[in-house]
C-alpha cells in the first residue's frame, strides 16, 4: 500500500511537469481541470482493483507472466500484441513493483491518454459547446466513466488509448511533434497492428481530402511516412488475422472473422449473434450496446447509461446538413471519421461478446465525439456570426 501511495505522488509530480510544459505551449491549457481529472482517474484505478479481485481479469494473467518467466531478459519479452504489454511492464516488475503498483503504472498511461485527448480537442476546437444547455461538452467527454474504467488497469486498453490520442494530437504538425508521433505509432502498432493501419489510412485520407491549407512538406511527410510504414509492416498486420501469404484475402478474412466471432462468443456468457446481423445493426451493437435489456451483468447496466448518452450525442448529427459539413470539413475531422468508421467496421466482423465490445470500443469513441463536437461548434460559430451581422445591420439602421 505504501508503494502505491508513493507512486501516486511520483506520478502526480510528473503530471505537473507535463502540465507546465503544455501550459507554455498552449494558452488554453487548464492545470486545475487536469489535476481534477487525475484524481478522478485514480478513483477508477481503485474501482478496477476491486473489480479485478472479484472477477476474471486479464491483468492477473499479465502479472503472472513475470513470475512464470522471470528468467527472461527484457528484450526477450519484446513482440507485438500481448508480448508488447509484457515488454512495457517488465522494467516496472524488475524494480520490484507489486501487482497493485504495476496496475497503477498502466493506469497512469491511460491518464496520459486523456491529457492528449484534451489537447487534441481544445487545440482544434477552441469554441466551447454546451450539451443540454448547461453541461460543457468537452468536460463531459473527459469524465465519461467507462472511458476511465477500461484505461485504469494493467493491459492493452491504457497504452493503446494513450498511443491513439498522442497520434491524433501530433499528426497534423509532424515536424514539430515528430518524437510524439513516432512514439505513438510504435505503441499502437506493437499493441494492435491493424489499428495502426486504420490510423495511417485515416491520416492519409484526411490530408488528401482536407480543405484547409497544409504545407507541402507536411503533406509529403505524413503521406509518405504513413504509407511507407504500412508497406514495411504489412506482414505483421496480416499476421494478426493469419492472412500472411494468403492467396485470397477476402475469403480467408471471412473465414477468420467467423471463427474469431464464435470463439469470443463462447468466451463469456454475453454473446450476441452479430454474424447474422445486417451491417447497420452490427455497427449499432458495437457503438451503443449493451442498452439495459441486454446488459450481461451489473457492470453492463452501468455501462448502459453511458451508452444511452452516446446514442443521444450521436443523434445530434442526424441532420441533412451533416453530409455537406463532412464534405467541407478540415482534414483532422475527416481523419477522425475515417479512423472511427474503419475500426468500427472491422470490429463488427470480429466482436460477438458484449463484455469485450464494452472495452474494445473505448479506443475509438473519442474520434466520433471529436467529429460531433466540431460539427456542433461550427453550428454555434455560424449562429454567433449571423447574430453579430444582424446586430450590425440593426445598429446601422438606428444610426441612419
Amino acid at each position: 500500500m505504501l508503494g502505491v501511495l508513493f507512486l501516486i505522488i511520483i506520478f502526480g509530480i510528473l503530471n505537473q511537469l507535463i502540465f507546465g510544459f503544455y501550459q507554455k505551449k498552449h494558452s488554453f491549457f487548464n492545470k486545475r481541470l487536469m489535476n481534477l481529472l487525475y484524481i478522478y482517474h485514480l478513483l477508477f484505478y481503485g474501482v478496477y482493483l476491486w473489480y479485478a479481485s472479484n472477477n476474471l481479469s486479464d491483468s492477473h494473467s499479465y502479472f503472472s507472466f513475470y513470475n512464470d518467466y522471470s528468467h527472461l531478459s527484457w528484450l526477450e519479452t519484446f513482440g507485438t500484441d500481448t508480448k508488447f504489454i509484457n515488454f512495457l511492464g517488465y522494467p516496472f516488475y524488475s524494480l520490484g513493483f507489486s501487482y497493485e503498483m504495476l496496475m497503477l503504472a498502466f493506469s497512469w498511461m491511460g491518464f496520459v491518454g486523456f491529457i492528449y485527448s484534451y489537447l487534441f480537442f481544445r487545440e482544434k476546437i477552441p469554441l466551447k459547446v454546451k450539451l443540454f444547455k448547461k453541461i460543457d461538452f468537452l468536460t463531459l467527454l473527459l469524465f465519461l466513466p467507462n472511458m476511465h474504467f477500461w484505461t485504469a488497469s494493467l493491459g492493452k486498453g491504457a497504452p493503446i488509448f494513450m498511443g491513439a490520442m498522442m497520434f491524433a494530437y501530433s499528426i497534423f504538425q509532424p515536424k514539430a511533434r515528430l518524437f510524439t508521433l513516432i512514439l505513438a505509432s510504435i505503441i499502437v502498432f506493437y499493441i494492435r497492428p491493424h489499428v495502426f493501419l486504420f490510423l495511417a489510412v485515416g491520416a492519409v485520407a484526411g490530408f488528401i481530402t482536407g480543405k484547409e491549407k497544409i504545407s507541402v512538406t507536411n503533406k509529403i511527410l505524413v503521406v509518405v511516412g504513413m504509407l511507407g510504414g504500412v508497406f514495411l509492416v504489412q506482414d505483421q498486420i496480416l499476421a494478426v488475422v493469419n492472412l500472411q501469404g494468403s492467396e485470397n484475402l477476402i475469403e480467408d478474412f471471412q473465414n477468420f472473422t467467423g471463427d474469431r466471432a464464435e470463439n469470443l462468443s463462447e468466451k463469456a456468457g454475453s454473446g450476441v449473434d452479430m454474424a447474422s446481423y445486417p451491417l447497420p445493426l452490427k455497427l449499432f451493437t458495437f457503438w451503443f450496446r449493451p442498452l439495459f435489456i441486454d446488459a450481461p451483468n451489473v457492470l453492463g447496466l452501468i455501462v448502459s447509461f453511458e451508452n444511452l448518452l452516446y446514442l443521444v450525442i450521436f443523434l445530434k448529427i442526424l441532420n441533412k446538413d451533416f453530409l455537406s459539413f463532412i464534405k467541407r470539413s478540415p482534414s483532422f475531422v475527416k481523419m477522425s471519421l475515417v479512423i472511427f468508421l474503419l475500426t468500427s467496421f472491422a470490429m463488427t466482423f470480429i466482436m460477438s461478446n458484449l463484455g469485450i465490445i464494452m472495452r474494445q470500443k473505448q479506443m475509438v469513441m473519442y474520434f466520433l465525439f471529436f467529429v460531433i463536437y466540431y460539427y456542433l461548434a461550427e453550428k454555434k460559430y455560424n449562429r454567433i456570426i449571423k447574430l453579430k451581422q444582424l446586430r450590425e445591420i440593426a445598429s446601422r439602421r438606428m444610426v441612419g
